[in-house]
């Protein structure tokens, strides 16, 4: 199998094997999770999935679900109540201990909003996302406040890192997030206490989030090229 059927195998399974009627359900961001939206579609104009009530993560998510005839709503709606009963999502790197970087597609601040108001948060990833270590394929990124670059770069490169303004592909300038902030790229040579350095990023003033997930375990379905689908309870 490609990398894309992996994927669409990910997304589909997440959804037919974890998903019910009623649920309060996060929707994730990227080329992995956006499949799982689709899969939510098909099967609610199936009417196999009923009374859903979505909240997702992204702009990208929200036109997907949209364009699909899903109900999106947000953590604030009344019938959400600040809290769901399951995310799907993809990650960029997962460690053995289920520490995850997140945010290369540079939703973090919203991702983690709605991974850490969840019962329970599934992360759906190819296997070559996995790693030895924190770090070590996929550099931290940091969102902050446009007013904070030189401050939060300086703070960061105290901390050890390599720090750069992600850069716009197809736009001139840096990237702007769906908030309107902007991404710095932190990568640790060294290897790193997650969730001391999830913490301590967030303490810097002038940062809103960073995209170590360390508070949250979350379960996972692991898909490898051979088309086998590992889950980890």
């Amino acid at each position: 199998m490609d990398l894309n059927e992996v994927k669409k195998l990910l997304g589909f399974q997440a959804v037919d094997r974890f998903v019910r009627a009623g649920m309060k359900l996060g929707l994730g961001t990227g080329s992995t999770a956006i499949w799982a939206a689709r899969r939510v579609g098909e099967l609610f104009s199936q009417g196999r999935l009923r009374d859903l009530k979505i909240v997702v993560t992204s702009l990208q998510t929200d036109l997907e679900c949209r364009s699909l005839g899903l109900p999106v709503l947000s953590l604030n709606d009344r019938a959400i109540d600040g809290s769901l009963d399951l995310t799907v999502d993809g990650a960029d790197e997962v460690d053995p201990e289920r520490n995850l970087i997140k945010g290369g597609g540079g939703a973090l601040l919203l991702e983690k909003l709605i991974a850490y108001a969840s019962e329970r948060l599934l992360i759906i990833v190819d296997d070559s996302k996995l790693s030895s270590r924190p770090g070590e394929k996929f550099a931290v990124p940091v969102e902050i406040v446009t007013a904070a670059v030189i401050p939060v770069t300086r703070a960061l490169e105290q901390l050890g890192a390599a720090v750069s303004i992600r850069m716009a592909v197809r736009k001139a300038g840096p990237v702007v997030t769906d908030l309107g902030n902007l991404l710095l790229d932190a990568s640790f040579p060294r290897s790193y206490d997650p969730t001391a350095l999830e913490l301590e990023i967030k303490s810097i003033p002038g940062v809103l989030e960073n995209g170590i997930f360390s508070r949250k375990r979350p379960e996972l379905l692991i898909g490898s090229p051979s088309g086998k689908i590992e889950y980890r309870p």
